[in-house]
């Protein structure tokens, strides 16, 4: 952006040479408010096959399947597996809280446990623990505790199934340009993950077999298609994008002090004898909090859009030709940084999003692929829990303060100190 003083402008992401060859990793940045809301408009730009780029894992790490993510929103399957996913979130409202909250009090209970004997816990495990059961019960309509293997090890298989799929085109931080030549340099084999899949497919047939056989009746999906979509929404969007978001509002919140006041204070006065989505509808600091975190650290932060034409594309100040075919390439934690929309970008304020000004910038928060104010459907690519991620975060929250007068985290995923509440 200093080099070009531009927020738009061409340059190149991995994977690519030497065995990449049908890879082209040229793409437009798009890295200013304004410039980056043309990756959801479907008028003029297509979602084919560019989740992560130019460059698309192999079809064999989803059981030979090309799930929806890859989909475009013009191609018939797109609006029938988008349909069957909004269907089971629909159909899990009745569950989702209460799960939740069932699988956070064990959480604790066995941080609890570790802290008690220790003088710190490390809760990245138990917490992928938690969000694995918790997920699985909503996706899927079974508890993973119906097969002892996948109770133990399901988070583990999913997380080397992610790594390994990512692994070419996800930054590492390691050693430049060893980084690039070793690890963005070629595609890794399936075979490497796909014991550990299969089961994780195989539970989600037979445990959620009333889930699968309603896409199929319902969505005229076949077995397979609904099986793996299913399996993609649970590990990929859904616990994938849990397992980033959760850690970074833990770490935010445990080394803030004087922000756990304030949100400890509206919890409790707000919260009532139960939490729900509708107790924490009215804790506007928490849910500001939460979009604060989304703003500064959006779970998946690169998105693509391919021109479907040629097109003008506008940043705050320049008009640029987009021809039909290129690629463009917007990486959020930039773009929600942008001076010309968010006051003291760079700072993390947490009731930014308070009042009515804050209401406002809703509709510049895009971490759904898409604005927050905007509504997911079958013919957009908007993620279909745009409204349950912060609910389901902001309860996170609140049942946390509840929980604990005080709690610390170091950057190493441990926590240093816990309070119970009094």
């Amino acid at each position: 952006m200093e080099k070009s003083k531009s927020t738009v402008f061409r340059t190149n992401v991995p994977p690519t040479f030497p065995l990449f060859t049908r890879v082209n990793p040229n793409v437009i940045a798009v890295l200013d408010v304004k410039s980056f809301s043309h990756l959801f408009n479907m008028d003029v730009v297509e979602k084919k096959d560019i989740l992560v780029g130019d460059f698309m894992p192999s079809v064999s790490f989803t059981g030979g399947m090309r799930v929806c993510a890859y989909m475009d929103t013009s191609e018939p399957k797109h609006s029938k597996i988008k349909g069957f996913a909004m269907d089971i979130l629909r159909r899990s409202s009745a569950t989702w809280v209460p799960t939740l909250l069932s699988k956070l009090d064990s959480m604790w209970s066995t941080i609890d446990s570790k802290f008690s004997s220790s003088s710190s816990a490390n809760y990245l495990v138990p917490l992928q623990q938690c969000l694995f059961g918790f997920l699985a019960q909503c996706f899927v309509g079974a508890d993973p505790a119906a097969s002892l293997y996948i109770a133990d090890h399901g988070y583990a298989m999913i997380d080397l199934w992610l790594g390994l799929m990512l692994l070419p085109t996800v930054k590492i931080g390691f050693l430049q340009p060893l980084e690039e030549i070793f690890l963005h340099s070629f595609a890794y084999p399936s075979l490497l993950v796909s014991g550990g899949y299969n089961k994780l497919a195989k539970f989600v047939e037979e445990e959620g077999r009333e889930v699968v056989e309603r896409g199929q009746r319902e969505f005229g999906l076949t077995r397979d298609e609904a099986v793996h979509n299913v399996l993609f929404v649970l590990g990929f969007n859904a616990f994938g994008g849990f397992s980033i978001f959760f850690p970074s509002l833990l770490g935010t919140l445990g080394s803030d002090t004087t922000i756990q006041e304030s949100l400890r204070a509206e919890v409790r006065a707000k919260g009532g004898s139960t939490l729900s989505f509708d107790s924490i509808k009215d804790m506007e600091l928490v849910q500001s909090f939460v979009y604060e975190t989304l703003r500064l650290n959006p779970p998946v932060p690169t998105q693509y859009g391919r021109a479907r034409k040629d097109f003008l594309l506008s940043s705050h100040d320049l008009v640029f030709e987009i021809k039909k075919g290129e690629l463009l390439c917007g990486y959020q934690p930039l773009v929600m940084r942008d001076p010309k929309v968010f006051d003291e970008p760079e700072k993390f304020i947490f009731d930014r999003f308070t009042k009515e000004k804050g209401s406002e910038l809703l509709r510049y928060l895009y971490w759904s692929n898409g604005p927050q104010t905007g509504s997911p459907g079958e013919s957009n690519k908007q993620c279909p829990a745009k409204d349950y991620v912060p609910l389901t975060a902001s309860l996170f929250v609140a049942h946390l303060l509840r929980r604990y007068d005080l709690i610390t985290c170091n950057s190493s995923g441990s926590i240093t100190a816990l309070v119970k509440a009094k």
